[in-house]
């Protein structure tokens, strides 16, 4: 992996404190905001957010233009979130994934916090000493939530470009059983490659946990990004939730929030469903952790969870981006890049610089080059998760891959390719 990715080093710090490095996005926009970025007036086009574009959308229910607090809601918010709010979540997953199922959510099973990044960590706070399986490549935070609190071991599960990133039922019983995983983190869908795991086989995933006893933390978070035909055709949403038989005892934690599918990322107000004795104990990492969330926000997020709404956003994001989703995808493959295999999900692609110019190539290279025209990408190494580097001195997998985001707008994603082919067509000058 590249040594780019060190943010100071030891000798800057005082002693009681370690350097905490900056991964995936964070890195990317700090190294552009040297350059410019974020200025008033400067004229970036950022293909490395992991937001989506939070404006209206043809179709879609009409934006929140401003919250009225009501006075009880100045107060702290209960640490799992208040009870109305979860409620409505518990509800919206019945609705939505389990009608007609004798197990329902109820308020019990939902714990909210302040962002996903607060709600994985909980997550993460919560596990005891056991062996959890993480996939290579998947979200770069994942890198330090795995390392730092040092009491379950972390077991990356390589997924392979040449069969499409797939990873079978077979393979996760072989992988649970051999080397006694007791818990399994994947975003689904997958954040970089764009892979799914839904339908039938979330269906044997979730039947494997259960006689296994492993359990699966899903993080769910562009579950209303779907391209793929069979889930399109299903409403355009997924989740794992619905294949749960007994949501108390089935060990399947689900976590997603506003952030994606709802396109209201500044709002952070994020939920954990899963088995009661699961959300008993994210409350009480969430109260040494954070404390709890927004309770104004909470309130004013019961709303935008009604499922005919949800319904109407869902559709509005399948039009708006996926046509983004195909002029990047034509866009980037008619510069030269290598497409792995188009996103079943997400509104990422994940691509492969390997036959550009020599002296873009390779990630990071083509992410310095890039900044230069006022361009951001995400290097693909930055997905080799690889908690307390434990893989040090070797050569990232991905190291010639990258991911750009079509989360912008459609102007930004055309000026952002022109600026790229120009890029290209110099760089090909040099070599």
């Amino acid at each position: 992996m590249s040594t780019e990715r060190t943010q100071s080093s030891a000798a800057d710090m005082p002693m009681a404190f370690r350097p905490v490095p900056r991964t995936g996005v964070i890195y990317v926009t700090t190294e552009a905001a040297k350059k410019g970025f974020g200025a008033e007036g400067s004229d970036w086009c950022n293909l490395g957010q992991g937001m989506p574009e939070a404006g209206a959308l043809t179709g879609a229910p009409d934006r929140v233009g401003q919250v009225s607090i009501d006075l009880a809601d100045q107060e702290y918010a209960p640490v799992p979130g208040i009870w109305d709010l979860r409620e409505t979540v518990a509800s919206m997953y019945n609705k939505l994934y389990r009608l007609g199922m004798p197990s329902q959510y109820s308020a019990e099973n939902v714990a909210i916090s302040g962002g996903g990044r607060a709600a994985l960590t909980r997550v993460a706070a919560a596990l005891g000493r056991v062996n959890l399986g993480h996939f290579l490549p998947d979200y770069t935070a994942y890198e330090e939530l795995l390392d730092v609190f040092g009491l379950f071991t972390s077991i990356p599960i390589l997924l392979e470009a040449e069969r499409g990133y797939a990873f079978s039922t077979e393979e996760l019983r072989r992988e649970i059983t051999g080397r006694g995983l007791a818990a399994i983190l994947f975003s689904n869908p997958c954040n970089p490659t764009g892979k799914v795991i839904g339908g039938d086989e979330m269906a044997e995933w979730v039947a494997a946990a259960r006689e296994l006893d492993c359990t699966l933390l899903a993080d769910e978070f562009y579950s209303h990004y779907l391209w793929r035909p069979d889930l399109v055709a299903k409403g355009g949403m997924s989740s794992a939730a619905a294949y749960v038989e007994d949501v108390d005892r089935d060990p399947v934690v689900v976590i997603d929030g506003l952030t994606k599918n709802w396109r209201y990322p500044g709002w952070r107000v994020c939920w954990t469903v899963g088995p009661r004795s699961v959300i008993d104990g994210l409350a009480s990492s969430g109260s040494f952790l954070d404390g709890g969330g927004s309770r104004p926000l909470q309130r004013a997020a019961i709303d935008l969870l009604d499922v005919e709404s949800t319904k109407q956003e869902t559709a509005a994001i399948f039009a708006a981006f996926g046509q983004k989703r195909e002029r990047m995808l034509s866009g980037l493959r008619d510069m030269g890049f290598g497409i792995d295999m188009p996103p079943e999900g997400t509104f990422y692609i994940w691509a492969s610089a390997a036959h550009l110019p020599k002296t873009i190539n390779d990630g990071m290279s083509f992410f310095r080059k890039a900044l230069e025209r006022q361009v951001i990408a995400v290097p693909g190494e930055f997905f080799d998760v690889n908690p307390g580097r434990r893989r040090s001195g070797r050569v990232s997998r991905f190291r010639q891959h990258l991911r750009f985001s079509f989360g912008p707008g459609m102007e930004t994603i055309e000026t952002a390719l022109g600026r790229i082919k120009e890029m290209i067509d110099a760089e090909s000058k040099v070599g």
